[in-house]
């Protein structure tokens, strides 16, 4: 990790995307968690969040290094299942569900 990471929890798509196992990636509840995040939602859903994220769309998440998913970068506040259920919430908000 770099350094500029340094107090920030680093968001996949896959950790808060329903068709993905805990295993490949999920990490909060099936019933927390949205289909398909996007990049931009979830930075969306961070900023209203007030969780200033930084977007790094040329990542690959390493349980899936084929895929260019990207991730975002937010403050580290609070632990990363409370942040994602928080990010999943907003993103479901915005998706009007």
């Amino acid at each position: 990790m770099m350094m500029r990471d340094k107090g920030k929890l680093v968001i996949w798509p896959a950790n808060l995307d329903r068709s993905r196992s805990r295993r490949d990636g999920r990490i909060i509840s099936r019933k927390s968690s949205v289909e398909n995040p996007e990049l931009r939602e979830i930075s969306k859903a961070a900023e209203k969040l007030n969780l200033h994220p930084e977007v790094e769309a040329d990542k690959k998440y390493p349980r899936s290094w084929w895929e260019a998913s990207g991730r975002v970068l937010v403050d580290n506040e609070e632990p990363k299942t409370m942040v994602a259920r928080k990010l999943a919430k907003a993103i479901k908000e915005a998706r009007g569900g």
